[in-house]
């Protein structure tokens, strides 16, 4: 009788169960599964960035590890489940529009080798290719705290700071 060589990820799915969050940051565990993904299967690609560092940096937000990762060959936000937090698995044709302080972005579902299913939205792919090295670094932490931040929106209109507007609304008025 033939072994089987499903991962607990594929098993899971077969079951059609649910896997659990991550209790700690699983910023380190993406950079060694793309790393090892560009070594194995991108370097040769045209497109492949060969002097961006693979950079992944993770954030709880509402329970979940929201993260920013850039590789050779792309930037993209992604989503973890996080501590104490059961996922079900999904096919990996779904997508899912998140809402997110800086506005909504969808996500498709995705998987890894040893971390399983996560939600990811690519920002840029393929990488500029004038894009430095130190650019790219700064561009993971600049870009999560985008994603943690309110929107900023301009009125239609002016805004009057007079006192006599500001408190002489009558009812039935808008001040």
């Amino acid at each position: 009788m033939a072994q089987s060589h499903l991962s607990e990820a594929d098993a899971m799915q077969e079951r059609g169960q649910e896997f659990s969050g991550f209790a700690t940051n699983p910023a380190p565990l993406l950079v060694a599964q793309y790393e090892r993904i560009a070594r194995e299967e991108m370097q040769g690609l045209p497109f492949y960035h060969a002097t961006m560092p693979i950079v992944a940096e993770c954030t709880l937000f509402e329970g979940q590890w929201l993260g920013c990762v850039l590789t050779p060959w792309m930037l993209s936000v992604v989503v973890l489940p996080g501590p104490d937090q059961l996922w079900p698995v999904r096919s990996s044709s779904d997508r899912l529009a998140l809402q997110l302080p800086c506005g909504n972005l969808t996500f498709m579902v995705g998987e890894l080798p040893e971390s399983g299913q996560l939600l990811a939205c690519s920002l840029m792919s393929p990488l500029d290719p004038h894009l430095g090295a130190e650019q790219g670094r700064s561009l993971v932490s600049s870009t999560l705290k985008m994603l943690l931040s309110l929107p900023v929106q301009q009125g239609a209109g002016g805004v009057d700071l007079g006192r006599r507007r500001l408190f002489g609304a009558r009812r039935g008025q808008p001040a």
